[in-house]
């Protein structure tokens, strides 16, 4: 579920939903920098929830009252300081009727809400209630989800998937009293602790404790990057724990409120005494349930792949230099990624002019193409954005870009532009589809389009797919891989619904002898891989990147734009490719 929705637009994610090298620890909850259209802050926010339906049932009181604790929990385990935070509620509860006891529920659930803003001193601001939750005999239990936000120094955020082997983990608890309530004093304590540890830079990871206690909280931060975990304390493992927290140090500290759990390994298993459980069978069983709903893995491919290899030097050279290029982004309706790629190259030292193509009159559409010309004209880099053009339009996104292009007045300027003037095109995502389309990719110029030329098309897997993937640079004849070496693996991520290449046998070969297949989707290991785990769309001979034959036009499905410093912390490897300041400095 969480795949199909872009996770990294904006290029502000500083946790993605899942961390780890397998991505598959789920984060505590979503931090993003505050986005800035020009320049970077430090400044992020911090958002999570907390509820637990079977606590609620039992007793509304207090599972609004956990509620609210399990999102004050998981902000402190992200960095944030909860005195100051502010809350949101969500509450649904069935029909009221006539009956007492109905009336009762809500009340109590906000007494209970009521009870931890005072005690905590933490205010909620706004909210929706909804008494519409029954259908005949059915009702929802009594509800009241609690959102908890923040902000917080994105230098400081700290992720729950077990970063190292040999790392000591802690358990520090947070006390209840006889009416299963929190003892507030104890867990205010115990935040101010946690948030002072993280600002010290003594932690590698903090989880929370909530539904499914220790058992659920150290397998998941052991999945993220199938690191083992030694148990050595004696504790109940399924115990319900609201307000607690699982801690890997990064260095000792002595306290006597900590009790230390085990330790990390690279066993890939948790050991408790004489049980050991593999993590590889955990995720199995864990990820099961939902598989027929929400399936993870595709039929592999059936195709011979290969690691691609070139010992290629770029094939152009510029004869026109200039201090300062100029990127023209053209802007269609659905484009979404005109902002970052405008910072990525003015980061690179360049000039962007946008344009935004009007399509809603006939005349907006002659006056689009007429200042497209004029753009073109003066452009030395053309860069064409990721997004939906017209809603991706059926029989293949990137169609209505493609057919702007194709205009035969711009079809000529790209022809100048490319190769009287030393220019150079790059496209990303719906970009890329757009270059392929055309046939501006892989055969340089725009061509008429036959059934047996390259294409983009849905994903393997039947859905939009939002993770990070590796790819690695296999040939080096474009500009635009200037300052990356061959063989050079990068961490990228990807957000598309029609990502696959597809490509014949003999149009395959006429790339592979040109040096045109610029990257491919590889394993942990770097090699080329059809599994989903690693080539989410499935393409063809696991190709993610191409280039025209002389490399002046680059083609690729994954966000490099998405890609600077201080984001995606809860996922390790290598993420600039260094894309726009290749791109600028070939003009230098």
């Amino acid at each position: 579920m969480v795949e199909r929705f872009d996770s990294t637009i904006g290029a502000n994610t500083v946790l993605m939903p899942f961390g780890g090298k397998y991505q598959l620890t789920p984060a505590e909850g979503m931090v993003a920098r505050i986005p800035t259209l020009h320049g970077y802050t430090n400044a992020g926010t911090i958002m999570t929830y907390g509820y637990n339906p079977e606590i609620a049932k039992w007793s509304p009181f207090h599972g609004a009252v956990y509620a609210i604790i399990e999102s004050m929990t998981k902000l402190v385990a992200l960095g944030g300081d909860y005195k100051e935070s502010w809350l949101t509620l969500q509450e649904y509860f069935e029909k009221l009727g006539n009956q007492p006891t109905r009336w009762g529920k809500p009340f109590v659930a906000l007494l209970g809400a009521y009870l931890v803003q005072e005690k905590m001193q933490v205010a909620s601001i706004g909210g929706k209630d909804s008494m519409s939750g029954s259908y005949n005999d059915l009702d929802v239990p009594p509800t009241v989800v609690s959102f908890n936000v923040s902000t917080v120094d994105i230098d400081k955020v700290v992720s729950n998937e077990f970063k190292k082997a040999g790392s000591k983990v802690v358990l520090l608890r947070s006390k209840m009293d006889q009416n299963d309530l929190p003892d507030f004093e104890d867990l205010k304590e115990n935040f101010e602790m946690v948030h002072q540890l993280i600002e010290a830079g003594k932690v590698l990871s903090v989880a929370t404790v909530r539904n499914g206690g220790l058992a659920d909280c150290l397998t998941k931060a052991c999945m993220g990057n199938k690191l083992g975990f030694k148990v050595t304390a004696d504790v109940n493992f399924f115990e319900l724990m609201y307000g607690s927290f699982v801690i890997e140090l990064a260095e000792d500290v002595e306290n006597a409120k900590f009790v230390e759990l085990g330790t990390t390994c690279d066993c890939g298993k948790i050991v408790i005494g004489d049980v050991e459980m593999p993590i590889d069978e955990l995720i199995e069983v864990w990820q099961a349930p939902l598989e027929k709903v929400f399936p993870t893995k595709v039929k592999n491919v059936q195709q011979t792949v290969q690691n691609v290899v070139s010992r290629k030097k770029c094939l152009v050279k510029c004869t026109k230099p200039i201090a300062k290029p100029r990127v023209f982004i053209p802007v269609f309706p659905g484009t979404n990624c005109e902002y970052d790629l405008t910072k990525a190259f003015e980061d690179a030292g360049a000039i962007v002019n946008t344009s935004v193509f009007k399509n809603i009159k006939p005349n907006d559409v002659t006056d689009s193409i007429e200042e497209f010309a004029k753009q073109i004209e003066q452009a030395q880099i053309i860069m064409l954005p990721g997004g939906f053009s017209a809603g991706d339009e059926p029989d293949g996104s990137g169609k209505f870009i493609a057919s702007v292009f194709r205009n035969p007045k711009l079809k000529d300027l790209i022809h100048s532009h490319l190769y009287e003037n030393d220019g150079l095109m790059l496209g990303i995502c719906n970009g890329f589809q757009a270059l392929v389309k055309t046939g501006l990719l892989p055969y340089g110029k725009i061509v008429d389009m036959d059934d047996t030329m390259p294409t983009l098309t849905f994903n393997q897997i039947a859905r939009h797919q939002s993770c990070m993937v590796q790819t690695k640079v296999t040939s080096k004849i474009s500009p635009w891989f200037s300052k990356v070496e061959l063989g050079d693996v990068f961490t990228i991520p990807i957000s598309h619904g029609e990502g696959r290449f597809v490509v014949s046998e003999a149009e395959y070969q006429k790339m592979l002898e040109n040096g045109q297949i610029a990257t491919q989707y590889v394993d942990f290991e770097g090699n080329a891989s059809m599994d989903v785990e690693f080539n989410p769309n499935g393409s063809n001979y696991a190709i993610e990147c191409i280039t025209s034959p002389d490399g002046r036009i680059m083609g690729k499905m994954g966000h490099s734009e998405r890609c600077y410093t201080d984001i995606y912390k809860n996922m390790p490897g290598k993420k600039d490719q260094k894309l726009f300041e290749s791109g600028v400095a070939y003009f230098a």
